[in-house]
């Protein structure tokens, strides 16, 4: 199956790089696959096809040029190209249109973050930046970058400075702290649906410990065991993700989620970040289930003094998709008043 990046690529170099070059020769631009789309993560199938599929790119040129070149494209670009339509309506915008998004490089990333990468953010702007929606700048594919100011802002937006990874992997591991007990809790009490779904909870939140451990941002949550499978924290603590998604009995759930925390502990410990000497995890008082150590203190005061008092990042408090994917509802969240 051709991939989506596969298809962009072919897009640029057949047809949309030779109507630039007889527009406006030695024209400044970018051209890549980002934005919103499985593709753009890799991770498209034949399922994908379903909606929004077609010919997509994104070019990015200096602000003078976007609405003469969009027009430029709308005029002159075919009806077709490899057997697909390259004007087609989208469920974002029900319109028959070229699927060509241009925009300045700094525009099209804050359409995406909410905030200007171009300027040094502080860790409240930080905070407000979803896994995914730096995603959509920084996972796709770069087929041409003249000017070279896109490739300058994906590297800016690599990974968190170190104390707000600090902060933000303490939130998470707080996250699973919250609730790991309760696993044990609802099953004594013969609650087995509330077991099951605090199970399932914790595993999401082991799910992107793992990834922030790694230094890779979570994608959105179709794609988010995916992208955790293959890596070392997956070697390490998946198998115990499984038993606890699998298991029939609260016991086991506990059990197993406990073992999932103390061997993404140990990564943690591996990866060069504060660790405690021993488990992550020990009984919770006199009750027959886990509970999280003070792991979450351990990084926060590793983290310092800047971050201190801070919120949580935005996607570790906040599950409105509405909200998620609004780069300016996210900022006003954390902009105070």
């Amino acid at each position: 199956m051709t991939t989506g990046i596969g298809l962009a690529r072919a897009y640029h170099d057949d047809v949309v790089r030779p109507l630039l070059q007889a527009w406006r020769p030695g024209l400044r631009y970018a051209a890549a696959r980002l934005g919103s789309g499985s593709d753009v993560l890799g991770l498209d199938d034949e399922t994908s096809r379903d909606h929004d599929w077609g010919l997509r790119l994104t070019l990015l040129v200096d602000e003078p040029d976007v609405a003469a070149l969009d027009a430029h494209l709308e005029a002159t670009l075919p009806a077709e190209h490899a057997g697909l339509p390259v004007r087609f309506a989208t469920t974002w915008e029900p319109v028959v249109r070229h699927r060509v998004e241009v925009a300045t490089p700094r525009g099209f990333a804050a359409s995406r973050l909410g905030l200007d990468p171009t300027t040094d953010l502080d860790a409240a702007g930080w905070l407000g930046l979803t896994g995914q929606s730096v995603l959509e700048v920084t996972a796709g594919a770069v087929f041409h970058d003249g000017p070279g100011e896109l490739t300058a802002i994906r590297e800016r937006l690599r990974w968190y400075p170190d104390d707000v990874w600090l902060h933000v992997l303490a939130a998470e591991w707080a996250r699973v702290g919250q609730e790991l007990p309760f696993v044990g809790r609802t099953g004594v009490r013969g609650d087995d649906a509330g077991s099951r779904v605090l199970a399932a909870r914790i595993a999401g939140s082991l799910l992107r410990l793992g990834l922030l451990l790694e230094r890779r941002w979570p994608p959105y949550p179709k794609w988010l065991g995916t992208a955790f499978a293959g890596t070392p924290s997956a070697a390490a603590a998946g198998a115990h993700l499984d038993r606890a998604l699998a298991a029939t009995t609260w016991r086991e759930r506990d059990a197993a989620l406990g073992d999932a925390c103390d061997a993404l502990h140990e990564r943690q410990r591996d990866v060069g970040l504060p660790a405690l000497v021993g488990r992550a995890t020990e009984p919770f008082f006199d009750r027959p289930s886990r509970g999280l150590r003070a792991l979450p203190e351990l990084l926060r005061d590793a983290a310092g003094d800047a971050v201190r008092g801070l919120p949580a990042a935005v996607e570790q408090w906040v599950d409105a998709v509405d909200v998620l994917t609004d780069g300016r509802r996210r900022v006003a969240l954390l902009t105070p008043r």
